[in-house]
């Protein structure tokens, strides 16, 4: 499917994966719409893409805030006129062993990582039912599928995550047309890990630094390639892990 003029809502869109995402998607003709904290990250990546021939809005804001989501979408379709798909991809990674007791980043994970995307769902879902489709993207994790030391309450949110967007796809996919998509990658090379600040898990983090892992440009890739299938596809979910890991 051409996502010429389609209007796509991306969060945590101010690096990594989020970037690479408004990036290729704008190439191809989609107007993207970057939301994230950072303004200024913003605004140079929207001056990157319209220089390209693409065009963004910029609309900074706070996934787990309700009114943020709910200014975005007003924005976009102030902007563009409609909201033709979102990509929930804003997250946290701040792993820690259980013992250490790092319950505000427990809360703080589960504040972005779930009840952001319950946000984001909420914010976009009456304007699909009005366009009668449109495309909801999760990014999860390979997190969803097995346990990692120090990544019990990551592995948690990323699980809650994937097994949301299966709901998502049964009650919304038949009856209203929107397409659902888990995308749970590996370890791909983005400023997630900055957020670690258990010692014990920076140096055990060390014994990956050999690894080759996948580019943000990789995952742009397959969620393009989710959203650009005919309709009577739904991709429910991609997971996609570097050569190197096990």
């Amino acid at each position: 499917m051409n996502l010429k003029d389609r209007t796509i809502i991306i969060t945590g869109a101010s690096s990594g994966i989020g970037e690479a995402t408004a990036k290729k998607l704008a190439s191809e003709g989609a107007n993207v719409v970057l939301m994230a904290r950072s303004k200024d990250k913003l605004n140079t990546i929207k001056d990157t893409i319209e220089t390209h021939g693409g065009k963004a809005l910029v609309v900074d804001g706070d996934v787990t805030k309700t009114s943020d989501f709910e200014n975005a979408v007003s924005k976009t379709v102030d902007t563009f006129g409609s909201v033709d798909g979102l990509i929930n991809n804003a997250g946290l990674m701040p792993l820690s062993y259980i013992n250490k007791l790092k319950t505000e980043e427990w809360h703080t994970m589960v504040d972005v990582n779930i009840k952001g995307v319950l946000n984001g769902v909420a914010a976009v879902l009456p304007k699909m039912i009005d366009n009668k489709g449109g495309d909801i993207i999760n990014v999860s994790s390979m997190a969803a599928h097995r346990y990692f030391p120090g990544g019990a309450v990551y592995c948690a949110t990323k699980s809650a995550v994937k097994m949301f967007s299966e709901g998502l796809r049964q009650e919304l996919t038949p009856k209203y047309g929107i397409n659902v998509t888990s995308i749970e990658p590996g370890a791909v090379a983005t400023p997630l890990t900055d957020t670690i600040t258990d010692e014990d898990i920076k140096d055990n983090m060390k014994d990956m630094m050999g690894m080759t892992t996948l580019e943000p440009e990789d995952i742009a890739n397959a969620i393009h390639y989710a959203l650009s299938q005919p309709k009577r596809v739904n991709i429910n979910d991609v997971y996609i892990v570097p050569s190197d890991q096990q």
